[in-house]
């Protein structure tokens, strides 16, 4: 029996409750779009490149704006499909979904850039173009398994940012302890202590505050080498995650 307008627009938007292995025409075309207002958006924040388009771009961003309306409003007529959207409380229900938020959150940065003029909202709208890559994980059902992946190990990454916690903590107070005297400025209290303790857990190491007394040093080489560890523990279970997502794949 052929399937019925919206049930194939349904299908066609890869709104199931599982996404498929393979993408329909229509999710494709929305993809590049996806991708077509990433790459806009990182060149729109060159002064320059905005400056030669001139008038065009705000045709450009309106046509942006225009699609991903009605991809919204294609959605949400195509929900109706699902029992749980159906009704005033269902299209409530769904427009509350995270993937809607995110849908959502596409269309703002053309109504935010309306008649403003403030700098900080300019820039927060650019921001959350390139922030529509976010939405490419619905289309993916690889993503979907990594995303459970990661959800189930939450524990272990709970651990691991405790543990972190604990090290900089210790590592702030210590250098406080040490430092404060020579360095009142930078190791003067905890709170000032841990932006070294930040830096150098990370491995970043910026190199604008370091201590200066013997036994600060010596506790400075013992917290870069433990900040290795620190990190090491979280990546090795997202390592995992992504090595379990990638057999249930297969």
């Amino acid at each position: 029996m052929a399937r019925s307008f919206r049930e194939r627009l349904y299908h066609d938007l890869a709104d199931g409750e599982s996404p498929r292995e393979r993408i329909p025409l229509l999710s494709k075309v929305i993809i590049i779009a996806i991708l077509l207002s990433v790459i806009y958006g990182v060149l729109e924040t060159e002064e320059t490149f905005r400056s030669k388009l001139g008038v065009l771009a705000f045709g450009i961003e309106l046509c942006f704006f225009l699609f991903f309306v009605l991809e919204f409003a294609l959605r949400l007529y195509a929900s109706s499909e699902n029992l749980n959207y159906r009704g005033f409380s269902g299209k409530l229900k769904f427009c509350l979904r995270p993937w809607s938020i995110i849908d959502l959150l596409a269309i703002l940065p053309f109504i935010l850039a309306q008649g403003s003029t403030t700098g900080f909202v300019l820039r927060l709208a650019r921001v959350l173009k390139i922030l529509r890559l976010a939405r490419l994980g619905r289309f993916s059902k690889a993503w979907d398994r990594l995303a459970r992946a990661v959800a189930q190990r939450k524990e272990e990454f709970l651990i691991g940012l405790a543990l972190a916690g604990f090290v900089l903590i210790l590592s702030s107070t210590v250098v406080y302890l040490f430092e404060a005297e020579s360095q009142p400025e930078e190791f003067g209290s905890i709170p000032r202590a841990l932006w070294w303790s930040i830096a150098t857990l990370t491995t970043v190491g910026y190199g604008d505050v370091t201590p200066i007394t013997p036994i600060g040093k010596i506790f400075a080489g013992i917290t870069a080498l433990a900040g290795v560890g620190v990190v090491a523990i979280p990546t090795g279970i997202f390592a995992a995650a992504c090595s379990e997502a990638m057999q249930k794949n297969k």
